[in-house]
């Protein structure tokens, strides 16, 4: 027996208690027949955030990660997908693989990453060696985001850290300086084969399937990322239009 609205998969979502984007992002992308159940990772709404607090407070968001998979997993969803980006890029790669595997032991079910996501969305668009990031964060959180890029084979050319004050600030960016920050990421157009959006309280998703028609060459939002990754893990080969090519095309 299958779940009545949940009938071709459950997924059970992770994401800061201070994070207002993911989950109308993910409900955005969702296809008929698929659910997904949001798990709060409790985490105080951060102020006057700098290099240290920032990496600070996202060390308590992973501490208590397994908690939320504790909870999300009494719904008993087929699969978890990640809605907190930065601490699944600390420790370059291996950290990467290791945060994956310390939360798919606990729920016992797999888990879309933001990190590994991106790399298979850029690997899946192909021909991306040069890439450029921007972020929410702070210089030391960039460093760490640049090094698991580089253990993956990219070449970051450039980044940019809005270095946002608060938790919830990341979510309150507008549009028009984020636009503007792509199109300064892009530089000559000529260095930069694809740049990527990391944060996930950043809302991007419909900025980055508008910024790839006129910059014309791969904007990868990791939310998009993230939940494209989940599907296409289960099996879901579902097409979606108007919320980028990964979504759209693959």
């Amino acid at each position: 027996m299958r779940d009545v609205l949940g009938w071709r998969k459950k997924f059970g979502v992770l994401g800061p208690s201070t994070n207002t984007i993911v989950q109308p992002d993910f409900e955005m992308m969702r296809p008929p027949g698929v659910t997904n159940h949001y798990s709060r990772i409790f985490t105080p709404n951060a102020q006057a955030v700098s290099n240290e607090t920032f990496m600070a407070g996202t060390q308590v968001i992973g501490e208590n990660t397994l908690e939320a998979v504790r909870s999300v997993m009494t719904c008993s969803p087929d699969y978890l997908v990640m809605g907190m980006s930065a601490v699944t890029f600390y420790g370059g790669a291996k950290g990467a693989d290791a945060f994956q595997a310390r939360v798919e032991k606990e729920a016992g079910v797999g888990i879309s990453i933001g990190s590994h996501s991106c790399t298979a969305a850029l690997k899946t668009y192909g021909g991306v060696k040069r890439i450029a990031i921007l972020s929410p964060y702070y210089p030391v959180a960039n460093a760490q985001v640049a090094r698991y890029f580089t253990d993956c084979g990219f070449e970051v050319v450039r980044d940019v850290c809005l270095q946002c004050r608060s938790w919830t600030a990341i979510a309150e960016v507008p549009p028009g300086v984020l636009r503007e920050k792509l199109i300064a990421l892009d530089g000559n157009g000529r260095d930069v084969d694809a740049i990527v959006q990391v944060g996930t309280n950043l809302s991007m998703v419909r900025l980055a399937a508008a910024a790839e028609m006129w910059l014309g060459k791969p904007i990868v939002a990791i939310n998009t990322a993230t939940y494209w990754h989940a599907l296409r893990q289960n099996n879901i080969p579902d097409k979606t239009s108007g919320l980028g090519r990964l979504l759209e095309e693959f």
